[in-house]
């Protein structure tokens, strides 16, 4: 248990952070999620605009430190790789 008034208040911070954090990368998800609906439809147009809107998601989570660079990097390629086989 936080003893002084510093590590009270870092304790709020931390958790406050924490869940902002599970926000953010939870919205990364969800659009990493609507390219791949997309893709699976076979809906061309749908899939490059759902791919479109998260790659700067993507970058935005992993400029924050929430996700690696090199994870947001795989995410976008695998993404890419897949909305081109659609072609």
């Amino acid at each position: 248990m936080a003893n002084s008034p510093q590590a009270r208040k870092r304790t709020l911070q931390a958790e406050r952070n924490r869940q902002r954090n599970m926000g953010q990368r939870s919205m990364m998800r969800t659009y990493i999620k609507k390219v791949v609906k997309a893709i699976e439809s076979g809906d061309k147009q749908a899939a490059q605009a759902a791919y479109a809107s998260a790659v700067p998601i993507i970058d935005r989570t992993a400029g924050r430190g929430l996700i690696h660079q090199n994870k947001a990097a795989r995410h976008k390629s695998r993404l890419h790789a897949k909305l081109r086989a659609l072609a």
